[in-house]
């Protein structure tokens, strides 16, 4: 899948007089050069879950991986719809962005071994993955299985000069 060039919106309300949209380009460079996304999902009993992760924005899509058995992975089991978050804890500048979509897993074997490489690429050799058949493998960590995040929306909330875009990618 290759990036999708998005529709962008700027919405007034909340963005200073004279502000513009923000362009795609830097936001898709901010979401390629993030070091942590906070992943939200949804609990059976509709209740929020939000943990911090790492991932890898490749080909118009979030990706991150997580233990099949963990809370997030079985959420998703029931609801694949997300929020993934990143940006900076400042006030006056930077650029937030939460990208929303649903969250599909990643089992192809040739996908995976791009993604691993993306991984320890970013990351370093403490984020080396080995794939196994249709997940991520560590030694002494078990398997990972890995999600794509095709965004159907992203908004990004400048500082400093304060806008919020909307992307969408319908």
């Amino acid at each position: 899948m290759a990036d999708r060039e998005p529709r962008a919106e700027l919405d007034e309300r909340y963005s200073d007089p004279g502000a513009t949209a923000v362009p795609w380009a830097r936001a898709a460079a901010r979401l390629a050069e993030a070091e942590l996304y906070w992943l939200t999902t949804v609990r059976p009993d509709s209740r929020p879950h939000v943990t911090p992760l790492i991932g890898v924005w490749a080909d118009g899509a979030l990706h991150f991986c997580t233990g099949a058995h963990e809370r997030k992975a079985r959420n998703l089991q029931e609801n694949p719809h997300v929020a993934l978050t990143t940006g900076q804890n400042t006030l006056h500048e930077g650029l937030d962005l939460v990208v929303e979509g649903p969250a599909a897993r990643v089992t192809d074997q040739e996908r995976l071994r791009i993604l691993a490489a993306a991984w320890e690429d970013k990351y370093g050799p403490d984020w080396h993955f080995d794939v196994g058949d249709g997940v991520f493998t560590a030694p002494g960590a078990g398997e990972a299985v890995v999600f794509a995040v095709t965004p159907d929306t992203v908004f990004g909330f400048g500082k400093g000069a304060y806008s919020q875009t909307r992307w969408s990618f319908s």
